[in-house]
């Protein structure tokens, strides 16, 4: 072969394989054009959809219309606004593996347009404070400080079937009313957060927008319960989702006809025989009963002035009825060593452990898995009855410590305690975990009427009343026991709000009571708790909906970075990150030349 043949043929080797790879980066790059995928390889999964996220948005029943999402982030953003942009769109893509095209998304720079259209756009996201609120960021670039607003949210708009256009704003990042910029150096944590929660964010105002009628819960009314102002927060929180009223029995046979769910929250006075009969009702029709009840009352005014208070009996008749769902609530109180402390005034020391604000250990059940503590101050143990014939099945929700103990019945209640206890196990062998106590506990199955065997007669008698000895379906009650862990401080005058608004009172909104203890706030001690999310969490399951529950109880970390390593460490990753790839660059070339130079010298 002379030498032109060969340099014909090396040619056309060379230039054919130039087209293959040409080829093949062109195919590659046109299937991940339709075809993405991602591996998530972190320990805590933080970056793949839960299993009942997939299943909502598989299932072509929960959506069957198609919704638009417009993310009001675009444009040039500094790297840490654009990092978390970047996160929204791969939360988005994951979105759209599931749901196909019934979900379809667009990033839009609010920037853009004449002085009049952005203003416009800007009125119609903030939409009177209900709407996306605006975040405003001051940054320094090539040495001047700059500030830009930001819109971090997205409006949702569902054209389901039949229902019309529906639109739903969602805010992605917190915003702010009053104006005041963020630092960019200390908006780190905040995007931190807000890219852990996108998943609960946003499936959360799927929910909404797609709700085309709410399960109803009525909160009663009548027996002393804890008021619509005290109760305000916890209602907010669940509204969205709910429609939720109070309503009171008076007698009434179809009091209850209309609900799906019915909170019964601290009551102080006994029921008549004809409420109870119009409860257990409720729950043989397949109401969901939702108790929190307190078995003792403490004089907190006598406690605080003197240091130690006697308790009474609430005697309500409830208890009774639950007895026979597999619930009995006992009429002592819990102490905990695992608990919260108290600020007292007192000559040598101004905090004590108070044992009686036990911080609840959640139980692997949906309910409470991977919650915080919940705060449980005053709460009375919970027993479990099992059924005889396995018809309904008792389950503990939440628990106390193993070294934890129940009290007496009716107990004193003193500073002292802790005091007397010193550092000294409350109970005899403290890591025994036959020891933990229920504090809230769920039943669920099929159960007898309490009426039974107690027939009255102007109800059961009626034809109108169609009573039912057993239940007609699968029944749910859950019982806390304590009746005032979700209730909120709240300022005694209306606020002169249009009726449209959620908070009818002036709340205190300077410190949510359901993450944390006002007293521990005002004594400068850090700690959080789980009540708003437990509260969710039993509300969802309750009526059925678990959609989010696995979002809220997911446990992802949040790695706290190094501060000094970074210092130390910083030259070396510099280099590393500019040198290797160059030298991996000169490398290849080296290894080329030899190849070249071995083969033209056969």
């Amino acid at each position: 072969m002379n030498n032109q043949t060969k340099k014909t043929t090396n040619g056309l080797y060379n230039w054919t394989i130039l087209g293959i790879v040409l080829a093949a980066v062109i195919l590659v790059n046109v299937i991940s054009s339709f075809w993405y995928k991602r591996i998530d390889v972190t320990e805590d999964q933080r970056y793949s959809l839960t299993e009942s996220t997939k299943e909502f948005l598989q299932k072509s029943d929960s959506f069957k219309g198609r919704i638009s999402i417009k993310i009001y982030l675009a444009g040039e953003l500094p790297a840490e606004i654009e990092h978390f942009r970047v996160a929204i769109e791969d939360k988005l893509k994951e979105f759209k593996i599931h749901a196909g095209d019934r979900i379809e998304y667009q990033f839009i720079n609010p920037s853009v347009g004449s002085k009049v259209d952005k203003r416009e756009l800007e009125d119609r996201l903030f939409n009177a404070g209900k709407g996306i609120l605006p975040m405003n960021v001051v940054y320094m670039q090539d040495g001047s400080q700059r500030q830009i607003k930001l819109w971090p949210g997205a409006i949702l708009d569902y054209g389901g079937a039949g229902t019309g256009s529906k639109k739903q704003a969602v805010q992605l990042m917190p915003g702010t009313n009053d104006g005041r910029p963020f630092p960019l150096e200390n908006i780190g944590q905040i995007i931190q957060n807000s890219t852990k929660d996108l998943e609960y964010i946003l499936v959360s105002a799927l929910r909404r927008v797609i709700q085309e009628s709410k399960p109803r819960i009525a909160f009663l009314q009548g027996h002393g319960e804890l008021t619509f102002a005290q109760t305000q927060r916890t209602r907010a929180l669940i509204n969205p989702y709910y429609s939720v009223t109070d309503v009171e029995l008076n007698d009434s046979l179809g009091a209850l006809n209309e609900f799906d769910g019915l909170v019964i929250a601290r009551p102080t006075q006994k029921f008549s025989n004809k409420d109870l009969y119009l409860i257990d009702q409720f729950v043989m029709r397949g109401g969901r009963l939702m108790c929190f009840l307190d078995k003792l009352s403490l004089p907190m005014d006598t406690l605080n002035r003197y240091g130690v208070s006697p308790t009474t009996r609430i005697e309500t008749g409830l208890d009774k009825l639950l007895f026979d769902y597999g619930l009995k609530l006992m009429d002592n109180y819990v102490m905990d060593r695992n608990c919260l402390p108290k600020p007292v005034r007192m000559e040598k020391q101004a905090m004590i452990p108070w044992f009686f604000n036990v911080l609840a250990t959640p139980t692997n059940h949906p309910i409470a898995r991977n919650l915080d503590p919940v705060s449980l101050e005053y709460t009375n143990e919970v027993q479990l009855i099992p059924s005889e014939n396995n018809e309904y099945i008792v389950t503990p929700i939440l628990t106390s410590s193993s070294n934890s103990v129940a009290t007496g019945m009716a107990p004193q209640v003193s500073f002292m305690t802790p005091i007397e206890y010193g550092n000294e196990p409350l109970a005899p062998n403290p890591d025994n975990p036959n020891n933990a106590k229920c504090l809230a506990a769920l039943s669920a199955g099929k159960f007898k009427s309490y009426f039974r065997t107690r027939i009255v007669d102007e109800f059961a008698k009626n034809p109108e009343s169609n009573y039912l000895e057993k239940s007609k379906t699968e029944g749910k009650v859950l019982l806390v026991g304590n009746g005032r862990f979700f209730e909120n401080r709240y300022d005694s005058m209306p606020k002169g709000l249009r009726s449209d608004s959620v908070f009818k009172y002036r709340p205190k909104l300077d410190v949510n009571d359901l993450k944390q203890n006002f007293e521990l706030v005002q004594a400068r001690y850090q700690h959080v708790i789980g009540n708003q999310e437990f509260y969710q969490n039993l509300t969802d399951f309750m009526m059925g909906e678990h959609s989010v529950m696995d979002i809220r109880s997911r446990e992802i970390g949040i790695h706290a970075i190094d501060t000094e390593k970074v210092k130390a460490d910083s030259g070396f990753y510099k280099l590393l990150n500019v040198g290797l790839p160059i030298v991996i660059i000169l490398l290849l070339a080296l290894v080329m030349n030899i190849m070249r130079k071995r083969k033209f010298s056969r």
